[in-house]
């Protein structure tokens, strides 16, 4: 195939941009946030499991405690019950059998109220755990939407920086002949679609050209289009080649 040497540097245009589209959309796909984002998510289902079993913690402890009230609220219903028939009482054996009802209610109530005590402060730990898990997630929900916010910022930018280059390819593969282009997107396919030969080294594999190879691109017309022997772009000659 043959091309103008001006039409085939346009084709380092075209690499360059290829290589700019490839990179922004590497980087909308996978915005540097990206792994931070997913160590937030399963830190917060972590946390948040954990934060399930703190309730629940909580919620044994309250009920718990609606228990015990309940429960001194009857010891103490009984023992006033048991101080009114014992005031209006006239009968000694009567008096003294709710006198000892009335002291065991006594001790009831106060191993009741020693438990309740227990209980409030076990209730009160569990709201400071509660709090603190709570506290935990709400800043592991703030670095998340703060990431998320870059990220998003990333790809807008990474999608504006596509559709840029994506319009500047179009405008060089419609000044350049199709058979070029063609030639150009098929090498693209499989390697680096062209690139300078710069004194003898191939910009695109970084390979130094042999001699005979070095001698047949000498021996090749200005506007032959050639390819690098070892990694299959097309190679672009300038006063920069050292042929």
């Amino acid at each position: 195939m043959n091309a103008s040497p001006a039409d085939q540097r346009r084709l380092l245009d075209i690499a360059d941009l290829d290589a700019r589209i490839g990179q922004a959309e590497r980087l909308r796909a996978h915005p540097p946030q990206s792994a931070r984002l997913k160590e937030l998510m399963t830190q917060r289902q972590s946390y948040q499991q954990e934060l399930s079993r703190l309730l629940g913690v909580r919620d044994d402890a309250r009920t718990e405690l609606s228990r015990i009230e309940s429960d001194v609220a009857l010891v103490e219903a009984r023992s006033d019950r048991d101080a009114q028939r014992l005031a209006t009482s006239a009968n000694a054996k009567e008096a003294q059998g709710l006198e000892s009802e009335i002291a065991s209610l006594a001790k009831r109530k106060s191993a009741l109220e020693d438990a309740e005590l227990e209980i409030m402060e076990r209730l009160e730990r569990c709201d400071a755990d509660v709090a603190a898990q709570e506290a935990l997630i709400a800043e592991t929900n703030a670095e998340g939407a703060r990431l998320s916010g870059e990220a998003k910022a990333v790809v807008a930018e990474a999608t504006s920086r596509i559709d840029d280059a994506t319009r500047d390819r179009a405008a060089i593969v419609a000044s350049l002949p199709a058979d070029l282009v063609a030639l150009y997107d098929r090498t693209a396919a499989r390697s680096t679609g062209a690139a300078l030969l710069r004194r003898g080294t191939c910009e695109a594999c970084r390979m130094v050209l042999s001699g005979t190879d070095l001698q047949r691109l000498r021996e090749s017309a200005a506007d032959a289009v050639v390819m690098c022997p070892e990694c299959g772009a097309i190679l672009v000659r300038t006063e920069e080649s050292g042929l």
